[in-house]
Parts: structure tokens; sequence; C-alpha cells
């Protein structure tokens, strides 16, 4: 399971750590777009955030339970004491990022929708409230920043061979 604030590279190396061990990747926030038929941005604005983390939590749940690949779950998701629950038993890899990096990486990218106003603002205090839990979830601490996806992935494969009594990440 790979978690981390926005811009901290989920996605992305997601996919190459899933291509690596030879598995599918589950990003939720696509698998929620894919569900609703609609983007996030506009999930928030015409159904709510309650709406929006209602969805995310069931495809986190049903991705945790029944997954075989890896899993890149929204940033936001591990606020959700379930969720933190659904993650025990499971490899949590933190991908961190410093907040420059991920300034650069999110950008002014308003398809995110708790960046709109002030995004380097709102990115900041997301960070900022979400690190601890990122932190204490976490099995394992990755840096992305000035990192290569494929030096990521590098970075947590011995990792996920030191632990093999958990579930896939």
């Amino acid at each position: 399971m790979l978690i981390g604030a926005p811009g901290s590279g989920k996605s992305t190396v997601g996919e190459a750590l899933a291509r690596r061990l030879g598995v599918d990747l589950l990003c939720t926030d696509t698998e929620i777009e894919k569900r609703a038929g609609k983007p996030i941005g506009d999930i928030f604005v015409e159904d709510g955030e309650a709406h929006f983390r209602a969805l995310e939590r069931q495809v986190v749940a049903e991705g945790l339970r029944s997954w075989e690949g890896v899993v890149a779950v929204g940033g936001g998701a591990v606020l959700d004491e379930d969720t933190q629950a659904d993650l025990a038993g499971h490899h949590v890899v933190y991908l961190q990022v410093e907040f420059a990096e991920a300034a650069r990486r999110v950008g002014m990218d308003t398809a995110r929708p708790l960046l709109l106003g002030n995004p380097r603002t709102q990115l900041r205090r997301l960070l900022n409230e979400r690190l601890p839990v990122y932190e204490r979830l976490a099995d394992t601490t990755v840096p992305t920043t000035g990192m290569h996806p494929e030096e990521v992935v590098d970075a947590i494969l011995p990792e996920l061979a030191d632990d093999s009594g958990k579930a896939d990440t």
C-alpha cells in the first residue's frame, strides 16, 4: 500500500512498482473517478466532500480487502479511522516528499479540490495535518524528492522482501 501527500508520486511510483512486481495497480482516486463517472474535482463541487469521502472509503476498503497487486491510496484517505485500521496487516509504504517538491509537482492543479484558493498554502496545511498520520501508519518511509520513480521502486523492493509476513503492498 502506498500512502503520501499530493505530489509524492503514489500513482507514478505505483505504476513502476506494479510493473516490477508483475502485478496490477489500483489507484483509488482513479477508481473513484471511474465509478462516479466524473473527476474528483467535480465530485467535490457537485456532490460534496462527504460524498467523495464515502466513495473513497468504499473503494479503499474493497482494495485493501481483495486487491492482489499494488494499491495507491488517495492522500486524504488515511485520515479515516476505519481505513487506518484496514491498513494493519498490509505493508504500508509512505512516499515522503518535501514541501517545495510537492508544490512543484502539484503546481496550480485546480483538479485537486482541496488545493483550491491558494494551492501552496493549502498544500502546506494538508502536509502539516497528515504528516503524523503518514508517519504512524508507515512500515517503510521512502523519500521521493529529487528521485526518479525507478529509484524509489529500488528503495521499496528490499523492504518488501524483508517483510514477508505482511500482505501485498
